[in-house]
């Protein structure tokens, strides 16, 4: 079998080859950190800033194009999710959770600009019925992946017993054979 076709084939190179070393994962880890925390805290005031500027009502141009767009996307991400599942590959992981998001903003949007109308039961059906069933079972599908591809990583480094729960379970950068990572001091 060629390792085309194998997907567990090994690329013939070494893990230590692809390991940063405990500086650069602190820098990266701190420099994520600070990204996040920099999004977090501009996002809040302009959250509040667009509660109390925005009007009640506003007349949308090229909406067509917005939702027609919108809606490629969403097809994007799920024929995405599609193929990496029938070719058996990790990118499923990712391509299912942005289309689970794009399935509960999609049922966001529609419940909220359809509030006070007469097809807002419609787009509540849609919601409850299609779009967050099919997005909650994209997430427990990605989850399940997650899972098993963290238990084969945890025996291959040849670490005892079942790994931590995902929320618990460090990055695989960060682990050795001892469990503990390369530096259990990382900010």
């Amino acid at each position: 079998m060629s390792e085309q076709s194998n997907p567990t084939a090994t690329t013939g190179g070494t893990a230590k080859g692809f390991a940063p070393d405990n500086l650069t994962l602190r820098r990266r880890h701190r420099r994520a950190v600070g990204q996040l925390a920099l999004c977090v805290g501009v996002l809040v005031p302009w959250t509040v800033y667009l509660a109390v500027s925005l009007p009640d009502r506003f007349e949308a141009r090229y909406w067509p194009m917005v939702w027609v767009g919108f809606d490629v996307m969403l097809l994007v991400s799920l024929a995405g999710a599609g193929v990496a599942v029938w070719l058996k590959r990790q990118a499923l992981v990712p391509m299912s959770f942005v289309a689970a998001t794009l399935l509960v903003c999609d049922a966001w949007f529609d419940v909220s600009l359809s509030w006070g109308r007469g097809d807002v039961w419609g787009s509540m059906a849609s919601a409850v019925l299609v779009e967050l069933p099919l997005a909650f079972l994209l997430i427990i599908r990605a989850r399940r992946v997650l899972k098993i591809s963290a238990r084969l990583a945890w025996q291959r480094l040849g670490l005892e017993g079942e790994p931590p729960p995902l929320y618990k379970l460090p990055l695989f950068v960060t682990l050795t054979p001892d469990g503990l990572g390369t530096d259990s001091r990382l900010p």
